[in-house]
C-alpha cells in the first residue's frame, strides 16, 4: 500500500515541490460529479452519462428483478469489478472494512492492550503491552481470555475480527474480561477500562556491537519518522557509527513517512523520489534537507519481495543516492500512489492518482497486465528459481539507469539489491511448517516463559543469549505436544529442521521477556541476509566515503 497523507508538524521540513496531493477533502462528501473535479465539461458530460446507466440498472434491478436482491452488496460488487480493470492497487473498501484496514497506520487505537494469538480456537495473551490498561490491572502472558462481559468466547470458532470487536471500543468504557491461568481452578475476573494503547513501526532498535545499530521497521504509519527519529538519537548515544535498516516484509504505507526517513539519511538538495501523474495535478518532488541526522555513517538497507512502495522509496533513495548498500533479495515492485478518498456511506476509494520514480528516474512498478501473474509473483519467483540464484533474475535492457556514482540499476521490477542473498529451504521441512501452524513452539514457550519468568528475568537477556538452550526432555515434550496435537512424527524432517525448532524456540521465550530485542537478536543468529549483511561494512563505508 502506498498512501498520500496530509503533512503534519515534524521537526525536518524536506523540501517538497508540489501541488495539493491529498485529494480526500475534495471528495469528502462523495461528490462524484462536476467540471470542476473532472477538468473540463466533456468529461463531466461523460461521467454524467455512465453514471446515469448506472444508476439506471440498479434501479430496475431494485424494482423489477424477480427475486429480492441485496443492493448495497451488488452495488459493492460493481464497483470491485469495475477497479480490476484499472491496477491491482486500486480498491474500494467497504464502510464496514474501513476502521479495520485503517488500523495499521493510524498509529494508535483505543483498546486493552493486549497481544494475542487463537491457540485451539481460544484467545491466548502473548503479551500485555506495557504500561497499558490490562497489564496494570494483572494480566499476564499466558492468560487464556474465555469470556468478554459475561458471554463465552472459547470453542467458538472466534475471528481476529470478533477479538476487535469485542475487546476494542471507546476510551473510557469498560469491559469484563475473564481469564483461565494455570494453577487457577475457576477464571478470573479483570475490569479493564479502556484507554489509547499505542502501536509502533519501528519494532525493534539495538546495538548489534559497540559501533553498529540495527533499526527494524515494519510498516510506514502516521508515526513512523518520529519512531526512527528517537531511535537514531537512543542508538546514536550509545556511540553507534554506522546504521543497519531493515525493511524486509514491510509493505509500506504512507510515503510522507518514507521521505522523511529517507531525509535524516541524506545530503543537502539529494532528491529523494518524485511522482508523475495524468495531468500533473498530483506531480510532486521530496527533496532532503540539511537537517539530517545520520548522513554519513556507513549504511545497510535489508529487502526482500515483501518490502513493497514506501520501503521501495526508501531503499531506491538510498541506493540511487550512492548511500548505502541494499542487501537481500528483490522487492516487490510496487511504484503506484493512492490516494485515500473517503465516501458518503462511510466507505473508502483508494484510488490510484501518480507513479513514483526513484532519484535515477527508474519506475520499479512491475507489470500488471495479467491479475493472476500479479498475484502470483512469489510463486512465479519461487518456480522461476529466482529465490535462489540471482542469475534466474532477468531485466528489461531498455529500462536501464544510473546511480549518482555510474553504478547500474533497473526499473520495471523492484529493487534489485546490490548484494542478493539466496533464500535457504536447507532447515525447512514439512514438519516445521506443521510446529508453526498449530503454534506448537509459541505455545510451549509461552508457557515455559510464564512457569519461570522470575529466573530468565533474573537472568538478563545477555547470560540468556549466551548459556540458555533447549534441553533434551523439553525437546521431547514438544515433539509429545505436536503428536498429541495431531503432527504426526517424521524424525528425519525433525533433524533436518532441529536448528530452527531450537532457534525459534529460544526466540519465543526470549520474545516472551525481553520483548523485540530479545526475539530480534535470537532470530538474527540464524538469520541469513543479517548475518551477510555484517560481512559487508567495509563495502558501505567505501561507497559512502567515495561520495566525499
Amino acid at each position: 500500500m502506498q498512501l498520500n497523507n496530509p503533512d503534519k508538524p515534524i521537526r525536518n521540513n524536506i523540501a517538497i515541490v508540489r501541488l495539493p496531493l491529498f485529494i480526500g477533502l475534495s471528495l469528502a462528501a462523495g461528490v462524484l460529479l462536476g467540471a470542476t473535479l473532472f477538468g473540463n465539461s466533456t468529461t463531466a458530460d461523460k461521467v454524467t452519462k455512465n453514471f446515469t446507466k448506472f444508476r439506471e440498472i440498479i434501479s430496475y434491478i431494485d424494482r423489477e428483478y424477480v427475486d429480492t436482491v441485496n443492493i448495497n452488496e451488488i452495488t459493492d460488487y460493481g464497483i470491485e469489478q469495475m477497479l480490476e480493470k484499472l491496477d491491482p492497487h486500486s480498491v474500494y473498501i467497504p464502510a464496514k472494512e474501513v476502521e479495520l484496514a485503517k488500523m495499521p497506520l493510524e498509529g494508535d487505537f483505543d483498546g486493552i492492550g493486549v497481544e494475542f494469538l487463537i491457540v485451539k480456537d481460544t484467545i491466548q495473551v502473548v503479551a500485555p503491552i506495557i504500561g497499558g490498561p490490562s497489564e496494570q490491572v494483572g494480566v499476564r502472558t499466558g492468560d487464556k481470555i474465555v469470556t468478554v462481559d459475561g458471554k463465552n468466547v472459547a470453542g467458538i470458532n472466534i475471528t481476529n475480527r470478533d477479538v476487535f470487536t469485542k475487546l476494542r471500543g471507546p476510551r473510557g468504557t469498560k469491559v469484563v474480561v475473564g481469564v483461565m491461568r494455570k494453577g487457577e481452578p475457576k477464571p478470573v475476573e479483570f475490569t479493564i477500562t479502556r484507554d489509547k494503547i499505542p502501536t509502533h513501526s519501528v519494532e525493534v532498535a539495538y546495538m548489534i556491537d559497540p559501533k553498529t545499530g540495527y533499526i527494524k521497521v515494519s510498516r510506514f504509519a502516521q508515526n513512523t519518522h518520529q519512531e526512527f527519529y528517537d531511535a537514531l538519537k537512543t542508538l546514536k548515544s550509545k556511540g553507534m557509527k554506522r546504521l543497519m535498516i531493515d525493511l524486509r516484509d514491510n509493505p509500506g504505507g504512507y510515503m510522507e513517512q518514507a521521505n522523511r526517513m529517507a531525509n535524516e539519511l541524506l545530503g543537502d538538495k539529494k532528491m529523494i523520489v518524485y511522482t508523475k501523474s495524468k495531468d500533473g495535478r498530483y506531480d510532486s518532488k521530496a527533496i532532503a534537507d540539511s537537517k539530517g541526522d545520520f548522513e554519513t555513517g556507513a549504511c545497510i538497507v535489508l529487502v526482500n519481495e515483501g518490502s513493497a512502495s514506501a520501503s521501495e522509496i526508501l531503499a531506491g533513495a538510498i541506493q540511487d543516492n550512492d548511500r548505502g548498500l541494499i542487501v537481500g533479495r528483490r522487492s516487490f515492485g510496487k511504484g503506484l500512489v493512492q490516494s485515500p478518498i473517503p465516501l458518503s456511506d462511510g466507505s473508502e476509494l483508494r484510488l490510484t492518482i501518480s507513479r513514483y520514480y526513484t532519484p535515477s528516474g527508474r519506475s520499479i512498478q512491475k507489470p500488471y497486465t495479467s491479475s493472476k501473474d500479479y498475484e502470483m509473483d512469489f510463486e512465479n519467483r519461487f518456480e522461476h528459481g529466482e529465490l535462489f540464484n540471482k542469475d534466474s533474475i532477468k531485466f528489461n535492457e531498455k529500462l536501464k539507469f544510473k546511480t549518482l556514482g555510474g553504478r547500474v540499476v533497473y526499473g520495471g521490477g523492484g529493487i534489485m539489491p546490490d548484494v542478493f542473498v539466496p533464500f535457504d529451504t536447507a532447515f525447512s521441512s514439512k514438519y516445521l511448517n506443521q510446529l508453526y501452524f498449530k503454534n506448537i513452539l509459541r505455545e510451549y514457550a509461552l508457557n515455559y516463559a510464564n512457569e519461570n519468568k522470575t529466573k530468565l528475568t533474573e537472568m538478563g537477556l545477555n547470560k540468556f543469549m549466551e548459556t540458555w538452550s533447549m534441553t533434551p526432555a523439553q525437546e521431547k515434550d514438544i515433539i509429545a505436544l505436536a503428536t498429541k496435537e495431531g503432527v504426526e512424527y517424521n524424525d528425519a524432517q525433525y533433524k533436518r529442521s532441529r536448528a530452527t525448532i531450537l532457534n525459534a524456540m529460544k526466540a519465543f521465550v526470549a520474545r516472551s521477556i525481553w520483548r523485540e530485542e530479545g526475539s530480534y537478536r535470537v532470530i538474527h543468529q540464524q538469520d541469513e541476509i543479517f548475518q551477510k549483511a555484517l560481512e559487508l561494512w567495509n563495502e558501505a563505508s567505501a561507497l559512502t566515503t567515495s561520495k566525499k
